[in-house]
């Protein structure tokens, strides 16, 4: 086991660091930078004071210069700094990190109670109403963007019923009530999206074991269903599961984009927006890093609880 990870950190150097160069190239191929961003709010601003902005950020530098100087400073833990802000990348991260974060778990906490239950009694009563109704459940959830369903819900419980928030963030430090308030919303717009994806992998994974051989074993030795259900069949149903949950949780922590973007909550994929918006290339790339960094540790995560779950499974 201990092998198989040391092997798996390896291969993930160069994954990050491809990662990171394409959005390295792709950033400065994209037409203009941040000096016309910021000539654009400050008004005409003659040439020479455009080339001597492009020398004082670097950008004068030729593009394999610009990256080793980058990378170089990033192997020692400094991202750079803001272009626009001139903001360590480091602190805005480790600020806007949690947000994200948050906002990833309680989705996937929403998803997967909703989806472990409904898919297990869709399989076990495969054919009846209660199957027909949860697999119209997963096609409406799989239907309608998560961006889509946030502003239904702001509208219903924002607007109508004021219930909740429409927007904003309270750090839940200075307050768990309101932090959570403002954190039901954007949760609900991605978990319940999740949610129908998930049910109908719970779904199909449960009918394909609860036909094995040792299903109908257990079944014959006179086990309660219930007993064959959870004990049985549920742990092996799990194991496709897990893979998707661990893929969809990277998804979330570079995909939140449009939800914290409609919801104005100050996570890591409104900051890389704004970056990308503004041509300020060390925030873009210090974000970039960040995900596919946690992208990757997720994964490793995700093998070990294979172990867990089916100790046949093993790496070497």
């Amino acid at each position: 086991m201990l092998v198989y990870f040391l092997r798996q950190v390896l291969l993930a150097i160069p994954a990050l660091l491809g990662v990171v160069l394409i959005t390295f190239i792709l950033m400065r191929a994209v037409p203009g930078d941040v000096v016309t961003n910021l000539v654009g709010l400050e008004g005409n601003v003659s040439p020479e004071r455009m080339a001597e902005m492009r020398r004082m950020f670097g950008l004068d530098l030729p593009i394999h210069v610009q990256f080793g100087q980058w990378f170089g400073a990033a192997l020692q833990g400094d991202l750079g700094s803001s272009l626009r802000t001139s903001r360590p990348i480091v602190q805005d991260l480790l600020s806007r990190f949690p947000v994200t974060l948050e906002l990833t778990f309680l989705s996937l906490l929403i998803a997967l109670v909703i989806a472990i239950p409904l898919g297990i009694i869709a399989a076990v009563r495969r054919g009846t109403v209660i199957d027909f109704l949860v697999s119209v459940f997963a096609l409406l959830g799989l239907s309608i963007p998560g961006f889509f369903l946030g502003i239904l819900l702001i509208l219903l419980f924002s607007l109508r019923l004021g219930m909740l928030p429409p927007a904003g963030f309270v750090p839940i430090q200075d307050s768990l009530w309101e932090n959570l308030k403002n954190m039901i919303l954007p949760s609900l717009s991605l978990g319940l999206v999740l949610a129908a994806a998930i049910t109908r992998i719970v779904r199909s994974s449960m009918l394909e074991v609860l036909n094995r051989d040792y299903i109908r074993t257990a079944r014959a030795k006179g086990l309660a269903e219930r007993i064959v259900t959870y004990r049985h069949a549920l742990r092996n149903a799990l194991i496709p599961v897990v893979t998707v949950v661990g893929l969809q949780f990277g998804t979330l922590l570079g995909g939140a984009v449009i939800i914290e973007q409609v919801f104005s909550l100050p996570g890591v994929g409104r900051f890389a927006l704004e970056g990308i918006n503004l041509r300020d290339y060390p925030v873009v790339q210090g974000a970039v890093l960040l995900i596919a960094a946690a992208f990757i540790l997720v994964n490793l995560l995700v093998d070990v609880i294979y172990s867990l779950i089916d100790p046949r499974i093993r790496y070497s």
